[in-house]
C-alpha cells in the first residue's frame, strides 16, 4: 500500500485552519497516487488542546470539521484519510472522550481507533479529558488491516520504564493478534534531547517481533512549553528504515509498504537538536502567539548572547532589537562585546544607560532604607529597572520581551522577580548552563557570531563591585549534575552523595532549590528541551516543608 506520511504543525484551536492544510496534502498524496494520507495525533485540533476539550461549542466545531472531511473523501474516492481528533464517546459514564484517529473514505467514517494509553505523568494529563479504548481492533482497508494506535500506546517496551512497568495493556499486540497487516502510530510526541533514540529504538522493536512494517507520524511545531520534532518513521518487517523524515519542519513522504527498507538510520547530535528546538519553538510561539518582533537584554554575557543568536535565527535579524543597559557595575566589555554581537548578527542594537534611575530609586528609597546595610534589595533594583525598560519598549512597539535566564540560574532562583526574570517567553530556562556553553560553540560552528569574550569571560550579574556567579554559586559543572540528578532523576541528597558530589554542598542546592519554588511559580513560560522542565511537567508544593533525610 502507498500511505503518505504527514508531519505537519498543526495550531491549537485553529480547525479550519488545520483542515485546509489537510486537504492540500491530500491533493498532493492523491497527485502522487497514494491510496491513505495519514496525519498526527488529535491533528484537527492540535496538541495539547487542554480545556477546550470541555467547550461544548469546541467539540461542535470538531464534529462539523469532520463532515466537511467527510464530503471532501467523497468528491476525492481515490484516497482514504487517517487523522487525529477528538471524539464523543456516547457513554454516559466517565470523562466523553476519546483521542481517536478518524479513518475517512469515500465520504464515510470508515472506521476509528482510540487511543488506549492515557499517560498522566510529566506534561500528559490526558485521563483529565479522555476515557480509554476498550478494544484494539484493526481497521480493514484496501485489502489491509491498519493496525491503528496513537502515541502512547507503542511506548509499552519495559526496558523503557526504568522502575516499574506503567500499563497492563499492550495495544500493538492486541492488534498483531486481531490480525493486523501494518502498523500506523499517529503521535504528538514532544521532543527531548536524547529521546530520539529511544523513540526509534521502541518502533524498530515493535517492527522486528511481530514482522509488520510500522509507520509513525509525528506533528512538529511549538505549542506552549512543548516543541515536537517530527522525526516520523516507516519501517519495514525487519526494523529497517523505509523512510526517515526530517526533524523540526512539515514534510510529507510516499511510502510503500511493500518495499524492503535499508539499514541507514542516524540520530542527530544532540546539541543541533536542542538548537533546533529552541528555533522552532521560538518561531512557533512568536507566530502563534500574534508577535512579529523580538526585544532582548543584553548584558556582555553568554545567556543572553546565545538568546539573541536563537532569536535571529528564529525571527531574522530584521525583528529583533538588542538593548545595552549598563549601570555603574557593568564593564566596559558589558557594552562593547553587546555591540559586536549584534554587529554579528545585522540586529538593530541600543544603549540604555541606568545610572541616573538607578540613583533616582536610591533617592526614594533613602528615607526608608536608612541605617541598613546595601543589600540585595539594591543589588535587584537595577536588575528591576531593566525589565521594566525592555517592558516600555515591548508596550510601545509591540514586540515580545525574551528572558534570558539558563535553568540552573532559575532552579537555585539566582534571578530576579519582576527584573531579569520579565519577559514573554523564556527561551533557554530549561537549558542548564554548561549546555548553555555547547549552543555558543554549535553557533559559532562556522565562524565567530558571539563574541570569543562572551563565552569565555566569568559569568557575572554585575549588580555589584567585582560579582561573578561563583561568588554565590558552585562551579556550574558541579551544580549542573546535582542539578540533573535532583530535578530531572529524582534522586534524594544521599543518592546525589553517593555519585561523588559532596554532601555540603548537595544539601545547599537542593535547599535553595525548594525555597525558590515560588519564582519559578512565577516565571515566564519556557521551551522545554531536557527530560524535566520546570513548568507543567514539574508540579511541585511552594508552602511546604520538605524534610530531606
Amino acid at each position: 500500500m502507498k500511505i503518505l506520511m504527514a508531519q505537519l504543525d498543526p495550531v491549537v484551536g485553529d480547525i479550519v485552519g488545520n483542515e485546509q492544510k489537510l486537504y492540500k496534502v491530500c491533493q498532493e498524496a492523491i497527485g502522487l497516487g497514494a491510496q491513505l494520507v495519514v496525519a498526527p495525533e488529535l491533528y484537527l485540533v492540535g496538541y495539547p488542546p487542554k480545556d477546550l476539550l470541555e467547550r461544548r461549542w469546541f467539540m461542535a466545531d470538531v464534529d462539523e470539521a469532520v463532515g466537511r472531511i467527510q464530503r471532501f473523501s467523497a468528491d476525492h474516492p481515490e484516497i482514504g484519510i487517517l487523522f487525529g481528533a477528538p471524539v464523543e464517546t456516547g457513554l454516559t459514564n466517565g470523562r466523553g472522550l476519546y483521542n481517536a484517529a478518524i479513518l475517512v473514505e469515500r465520504g464515510e467514517v470508515a472506521g476509528q481507533a482510540y487511543k488506549t494509553l492515557l499517560p498522566t505523568y510529566d506534561v500528559f494529563d490526558e485521563a483529565r479529558y479522555f476515557d480509554s479504548s476498550p478494544v484494539a481492533q484493526p481497521i480493514p482497508f484496501r485489502g489491509e488491516r491498519l493496525g491503528v494506535h496513537i502515541c502512547e500506546d507503542a511506548w509499552t517496551d519495559t526496558s523503557i520504564w526504568a522502575q516499574r512497568k506503567l500499563y497492563d495493556r499492550d495495544p500493538v499486540t492486541e492488534l498483531v493478534e486481531n490480525g493486523a497487516s501494518v502498523l500506523l502510530n499517529l503521535s504528538a510526541s514532544p521532543f527531548s534531547v536524547g529521546k530520539e533514540h529511544r523513540r526509534y529504538d521502541m518502533i524498530r522493536g515493535h517492527s522486528r517481533e511481530y514482522s509488520l512494517p510500522f509507520l509513525y507520524v509525528n506533528q512538529i511545531g511549538g505549542n506552549d512549553d512543548l516543541v515536537f520534532d517530527g522525526r516520523s518513521m516507516a519501517l519495514d518487517g525487519r526494523g529497517r528504515t523505509l523512510v526517515a523524515m526530517p526533524s523540526f519542519e512539515q514534510a510529507t513522504a510516499l511510502v510503500d509498504t511493500k518495499e524492503n527498507g535499508v539499514d541507514d538510520y542516524a540520530c542527530e547530535e544532540e546539541i543541533a537538536t536542542v538548537y533546533d528546538a529552541l528555533v522552532l519553538g521560538l518561531r512557533d510561539y512568536m507566530y502563534k502567539c500574534g508577535f512579529g518582533q523580538a526585544v532582548i537584554g543584553l548584558s556582555g554575557g553568554i545567556d543572553s548572547a546565545v538568546t539573541c543568536a536563537l532569536a535571529a535565527a528564529a525571527l531574522g535579524s530584521e525583528n529583533v532589537m538588542g538593548v545595552s543597559m549598563p549601570s555603574r557595575y557593568s564593564s566596559t566589555g558589558s557594552v562593547e562585546d553587546s555591540r559586536q554581537l549584534a554587529k554579528n548578527l545585522g540586529i538593530r542594537f541600543e544603549v540604555v544607560p541606568i545610572a541616573e534611575v538607578f540613583q533616582a530609586y536610591l533617592s526614594t528609597m533613602e528615607p526608608l532604607f536608612i541605617g541598613t546595610e546595601s543589600n540585595v534589595a539594591e543589588e535587584n533594583i537595577q536588575a528591576r529597572i531593566r525589565g521594566n525598560i525592555l517592558m516600555a519598549l515591548s508596550n510601545k512597539f509591540g514586540s515580545l520581551v525574551l528572558s534570558t535566564g539558563n535553568k540552573s540560574e532559575l532552579a537555585v532562583g539566582y534571578c530576579t522577580l519582576y527584573g531579569d526574570m520579565s519577559g514573554g517567553l523564556a527561551v533557554i530556562s530549561d537549558v542548564p548552563k554548561m549546555m548553555v556553553y555547547e549552543l555558543a560553540h554549535y553557533v559559532n560552528r562556522s565562524g565567530a557570531v558571539i563574541p570569543e569574550a562572551s563565552i569565555s569571560k566569568p559569568p557575572s550579574a554585575e549588580l555589584k563591585p567585582d560579582q561573578v556567579d561563583q561568588d554565590t554559586l558552585p562551579p556550574y559543572p558541579v551544580l549542573d549534575a546535582i542539578l540533573h540528578a535532583y530535578v530531572e532523576e529524582a534522586l534524594s541528597i544521599g543518592e546525589i552523595v553517593a555519585q561523588g558530589c559532596a554532601e555540603e554542598t548537595v544539601r545547599w542546592v537542593v535547599r535553595i532549590v525548594d525555597r525558590n519554588e515560588y519564582k519559578r511559580k512565577q516565571a515566564a513560560p519556557g521551551l522545554r528541551v531536557t527530560s524535566k522542565a520546570f513548568g507543567v511537567g514539574r508540579r511541585m508544593p511552594i508552602a511546604a516543608r520538605i524534610n530531606h533525610s
